[in-house]
């Protein structure tokens, strides 16, 4: 007789508690953070972070965690170094404390921009800094419009890329603005585009440009008509919106009845916030997935929409470890 095959014992499932999710934040963001946890029907979890006198950083989780299915949401917007090293410390502390599992929550991604060596003798930063998050212990990464989507593979932990555009989409669906036409401000934010056009069933237009330098744009022409249409200028980052104003002032020349733009990450450098108040743009629409710094609280033609509940529904999926595909629609 043939020997009996040998059953392999199966793996026991994750028991999935309520109890044992836990939710916490450093100092980039806090106000998002708070707002998840009110979508979660959580209270943050307390770990305060201090700065020595040398500037060195200081935290301690103050809570049990063993045994947590734990959060840590973090924006590595600026000080991007800062925010990058309170979250590394949070994950080693946690990661110390037997947390059963850390996901590391990524409404900005910094250095995102350097994922490539496009020039001799460059780090690839945004690889760099995927290792640096596995290292600390992280076991999984829940993020929000990466500017280059291929970033995901520098990880060799699961990967979570949500789009603020389901809270854009709606925002713009219900504006209802005659002749809407989508425009992405160069050739690399085409598919962006395309994906609202196609949600918000508008043509689509694309601004030629040539850069220079780096945070230096040069508009070239208008690809598309645009002429008495309502323009939307799609992206995912705005850094100093001399692009942005320059887009604008071409769709403007081309005909276009006006410009509106929208954009997942306000990251506002130097002169973008003056920039965006002389312009001649109606308004500019951005989610909170940075915090709005306090000029550009004060600027009317900024305005921003909370990705929280979005972000929560997807730390709500993973906990219970159902599918986030949902999100996406």
């Amino acid at each position: 007789m043939a020997a009996p095959k040998p059953v392999r014992a199966r793996a026991p499932q994750r028991a999935m508690r309520p109890e044992k999710l836990k939710l916490f934040t450093g100092n980039a963001n806090p106000a998002l953070a708070t707002e998840i946890a009110e979508c979660l029907g959580l209270e943050l979890g307390v770990a305060p972070v201090r700065t020595f006198a040398d500037g060195e950083i200081y935290l301690q989780i103050k809570e049990n965690v063993r045994g947590a299915d734990v959060f840590v949401v973090q924006p590595t917007c600026a000080p991007v170094d800062r925010h990058i090293l309170e979250l590394l410390l949070m994950i080693d502390a946690l990661k110390r404390a037997s947390a059963d599992r850390i996901t590391a929550v990524l409404p900005y991604y910094g250095y995102a921009r350097q994922d490539r060596k496009d020039k001799p003798r460059v780090p690839i930063s945004a690889k760099l800094v995927a290792s640096l998050i596995e290292r600390a212990g992280a076991d999984r990464v829940l993020c929000m419009d990466l500017h280059a989507a291929p970033i995901q593979g520098f990880f060799d932990i699961p990967v979570d890329h949500l789009y603020a555009a389901p809270v854009l989409v709606e925002y713009f669906r219900e504006k209802q603005f005659d002749n809407l036409m989508i425009v992405s401000p160069d050739a690399g934010g085409v598919e962006r585009a395309r994906a609202f056009a196609k949600r918000l069933r508008a043509p689509m237009a694309i601004i030629d440009k040539r850069r220079e330098e780096v945070n230096v744009a040069e508009v070239m022409h208008v690809i598309g008509d645009v002429r008495d249409r309502h323009c939307l200028i799609i992206d995912d980052i705005i850094d100093t919106a001399g692009t942005l104003v320059k887009g604008a002032e071409a769709l403007l020349a081309s005909g276009a009845a006006g410009v509106t733009a929208c954009a997942t990450h306000a990251v506002l450098s130097g002169p973008a916030i003056e920039r965006i108040q002389n312009s001649r743009l109606t308004k500019v629409i951005f989610s909170n997935s940075i915090p709005l710094k306090e000029e550009a609280q004060s600027c009317d033609r900024i305005q921003t929409l909370s990705v929280a509940p979005l972000l929560a529904q997807a730390i709500r999926s993973i906990h219970e470890e159902t599918s986030v595909s949902g999100l996406f629609v």
